[in-house]
């Protein structure tokens, strides 16, 4: 809810807002310049605090104390971002966000390679995936129906935010025994971030398709409200964007649960993450060659199907590719960082592709490129069935 409704809706919204250009493409490049911006803090953050996560010997254990922290950053800089009278203050402020963001979820997902046993990773990381989509639509209604305003918006969002985060923290989490915990140093951190594609092929294929399905799925969500309003000509464009976003979370939730469950059952991870990512492909087929709202329906549930398998399903698929399970919080950070540097550079990417041809046909045609370039990425994968 906190990462993706102000990708929806609150940062396009704010940034047309304080820009009023004469050419609509102006605002959808500056929304892409800054989530670009964004896409570097993530690169460096994702990593190195999954790195710091994993050598934490508190008594509370290696991860809650940054899932801490990074709530705390993501959820200050999200108020502060309500406050923002310009477009640099925008940018820092949204890049501040996301670090927070990244030093919450760097621990949160290698909880799971902690205590989820192999055979229950997919049905857990569903658990994981599905809420994505319903703290999507339920923020989009939050922020249009009850809390009007960016400041308002920003701010309700950042109170659930820690409102949310806070039961988890009262989870056991084992401790690290000093004993065990291996030199943190400036060199030994940038010289563990390259893991060798040649030693470790499965990790590399499966961080290739994890990029490009989840840049194909950001091209095809992160400028749907600019094409609702400017390809569609829709005068309800926000009320519509929240109804595609519902059809979307239906089909994730019941992909996500259902798909991981049953992956976990027969014991297959590739041959789901392969149809999930072509089901993509499909999704964004559609948008590009039959833009109607009708057919925007029909293509949220292909994606919302597609991407609440991959989500779920590719998760697991990434704990069981891992080098080294003593590195497991930095090895997912990096994993991590094929999630959300996607988030933040498709929006760019789909920018400079409506700047040059003044439509958003090649936007979804290169979204289902990716999807199909990541289904085969994963198929190279050989260790795990």
């Amino acid at each position: 809810m906190a990462q993706l409704t102000p990708v929806q809706l609150l940062l396009p919204a704010q940034i047309d807002a304080q820009l009023h250009p004469d050419d609509w493409t102006e605002s959808v490049f500056a929304f892409g310049a800054i989530s670009g911006l964004a896409a570097v803090a993530i690169i460096i953050a994702y990593p190195l605090t999954g790195a710091l996560s994993d050598r934490t010997t508190s008594r509370f254990g290696r991860r809650r104390p940054w899932i801490l922290v990074g709530a705390l950053v993501f959820a200050g800089a999200l108020v502060a971002l309500g406050f923002a009278t310009d477009i640099v203050q925008i940018a820092l402020w949204w890049i501040l966000a996301m670090v927070g963001f990244c030093i919450m979820t760097a621990a949160l997902t290698a909880t799971i390679s902690d205590q989820v046993p192999i055979g229950q990773r997919g049905f857990v990381s569903g658990w994981l995936s599905a809420p994505q989509a319903i703290g999507t639509i339920l923020g989009l209604v939050i922020v249009t129906e009850f809390f009007t305003g960016p400041a308002a918006g920003y701010a309700v969002i950042a109170v659930l935010l820690i409102a949310f985060v806070l039961p988890f923290l009262t989870r056991p989490d084992i401790p690290l025994d000093a004993r065990t915990k291996t030199k943190l140093d400036a060199r030994g951190i940038l010289g563990s971030l390259w893991i060798s594609p040649r030693k470790h092929p499965d990790f590399g294929w499966t961080l290739l398709g994890r990029i490009l399905v989840n840049i194909g799925n950001a091209l095809g969500t992160g400028l749907l409200l600019y094409f609702l309003m400017f390809e569609l000509d829709d005068p309800n464009a926000e009320e519509n964007l929240i109804v595609l976003t519902l059809v979307y979370m239906v089909f994730v939730i019941i992909a996500a649960l259902v798909l991981g469950r049953l992956s976990d059952r027969i014991g297959r991870r590739r041959a789901f993450v392969f149809v999930a990512s072509a089901l993509q492909g499909v999704a964004a087929l559609l948008l590009a060659f039959v833009p109607s709202l009708p057919m925007a329906m029909v293509a949220a549930g292909f994606l919302g199907l597609g991407y609440g398998c991959f989500l779920a399903v590719d998760q697991a698929l990434a704990t069981q590719v891992l080098p080294d399970p003593a590195s497991r919080g930095k090895d997912l950070g990096i994993m991590n960082i094929a999630s959300a540097v996607p988030q933040a550079i498709g929006p760019l990417l789909g920018a400079l592709a409506v700047v040059m041809t003044g439509s958003f046909t090649l936007v979804f045609v290169l979204a289902a490129l990716c999807a199909f370039a990541g289904a085969a990425a994963v198929w190279r994968v050989r260790s795990v069935r």
